[in-house]
């Protein structure tokens, strides 16, 4: 085999080898970015949902609720102190891959749920 054809067939395997990888990270990693989501309560349903992250990363989450409740992130045991029109807020990091149970605490009324994808 000629030197051109060999160097050429190296820069293609390399080439392919790249794109793969790059392509794996971006569909199964990449977790640890800053995000903030803001939720809505009203009545018994939040908005928006679900709400997602990847694990790793850090999540500031704002609630704000429509009336005096315990909002409560299961999974995490985070609970957001809710006053009308008032915005409560919890930053963590998203350690554990799971679909969280969010729920209003005092009726066990589930309203909404966190994914954290591996």
């Amino acid at each position: 085999m000629s030197r051109s054809r060999l160097l050429a067939v190296a820069v293609l395997v390399i080439f392919f080898g790249v794109g793969a990888g790059l392509i794996i990270y971006i569909t199964t990693g990449g977790g640890g970015a800053s995000r903030t989501i803001s939720l809505t309560v009203t009545g018994n349903s939040m908005s928006p949902d679900p709400i997602t992250a990847k694990k790793g990363d850090h999540l500031t989450v704002n609630v704000t609720t429509d009336k005096a409740e315990e909002i409560h992130l299961h999974g995490y045991d985070i609970k957001f102190a809710g006053e009308p029109g008032k915005t409560v807020s919890h930053t963590f990091t998203a350690d554990t891959a799971c679909t969280c149970v969010i729920e209003i605490e005092d009726t066990s009324t589930e309203i909404g749920s966190l994914v954290v994808s591996p």
